[in-house]
């Protein structure tokens, strides 16, 4: 069965937008992958970046003008995000009592998170090697005690899939994520070691018993390398999807893996048949047949969409993964 699912962000910008968005994902998912929603309006603590830190152990983080930064002690801010994190699994806790299947958690990964915090004087963790490790690690450790969270409150979930972020990740090979100053560049992160970095944290999924994905959006993602680092599904854009990658997303599926294809766009022009039609070319280009390892999604988040749009971009993605 070819199942719906969402990238994670929602729009709104307080707590009765979360229950709204919480009840949409319920409603329209049923029956496939619904998720934890995310909605970044709210304000940095609840950001890609904010809900990592949040995750994170035995590191702590401020909040500066420029974004998070490495601390010596834990800030207010970083409680203040750990606690928004809490009042939302409260609320997904709350409405999807009873519920049985699979569910996904999304969270940002270390490269992604990385290219977003500072060091304690200043630049990215990114320009660091050890900080940047440790920060993988750490990240690791957090995502094994959030998905022992997320048990406790959901128990009827059998099947748990992780999705990792990590929209930086190609400007972090290709040496493109600006210094803090805005003047240079940061040099360049070598395949092995992104590889291993990112292997770390979804290696730790799979130990605690979850599917560890990797949603990238970008132009140039490095599919290979999201696989060979134990990626066992892949998110992405499919309008930006190049040769090459089409290659790495057949061979997932091929493999009895996952391939989340992002065939919805976050209009209001897009239509059942258009989505349909854009999965179906796929999977006659690269010679496949719809099957249990394919997920189709909305292209991007939805953070940007109106609530209706939203909403119907979640139907669509559930409409044409029923026609597969």
């Amino acid at each position: 069965m070819t199942l719906a699912t969402g990238i994670g962000s929602h729009p709104g910008d307080d707590a009765a937008a979360y229950v709204e968005a919480v009840k949409v994902v319920l409603g329209e998912l049923a029956g496939h992958l619904p998720y934890v929603p995310e909605l970044p309006g709210r304000g940095a603590t609840a950001t890609m970046t904010g809900r990592a830190v949040a995750v994170a152990t035995d590191l702590a983080f401020d909040l500066q003008p420029a974004g998070w930064r490495l601390t010596d002690a834990e800030g207010v801010d970083q409680r203040r995000a750990r606690s928004l994190l809490a009042q939302d699994l409260d609320q997904v806790e709350e409405q999807a009592q009873g519920y049985e299947g699979a569910f996904k958690a999304q969270l940002t990964g270390p490269w992604t998170l990385a290219a977003t915090t500072e060091r304690p004087r200043g630049d990215r963790v990114l320009a660091d090697h050890g900080a940047r490790r440790e920060l993988a690690q750490a990240l690791a450790e957090g995502v094994r005690r959030h998905l022992a969270d997320l048990r406790r409150r959901l128990p009827g979930v059998d099947r748990w899939v992780v999705q990792v972020d990590e929209p930086a990740l190609p400007g972090v090979l290709a040496g493109a994520i600006p210094t803090a100053s805005g003047f240079g560049k940061h040099r360049v992160v070598q395949p092995p070691e992104a590889s291993a970095a990112l292997g770390w944290v979804l290696e730790a999924v799979a130990e605690a018993g979850a599917e560890p994905w990797v949603h990238c959006c970008a132009a140039d993602a490095p599919l290979g390398l999201v696989r060979g680092a134990g990626a066992r599904g892949l998110a992405v854009d499919l309008t930006l999807v190049g040769a090459e990658g089409h290659e790495v997303l057949a061979g997932t599926l091929e493999a009895g893996e996952t391939v989340v294809l992002g065939v919805v766009p976050t209009s209001d022009d897009a239509s059942e048949a258009a989505v349909t039609e854009a999965a179906s070319r796929w999977l006659e280009m690269v010679g496949l047949e719809p099957g249990d390892g394919l997920v189709l999604s909305p292209s991007c988040g939805l953070a940007g969409a109106s609530p209706a749009t939203a909403r119907r971009v979640l139907e669509l993605a559930r409409a044409a993964a029923s026609h597969l």
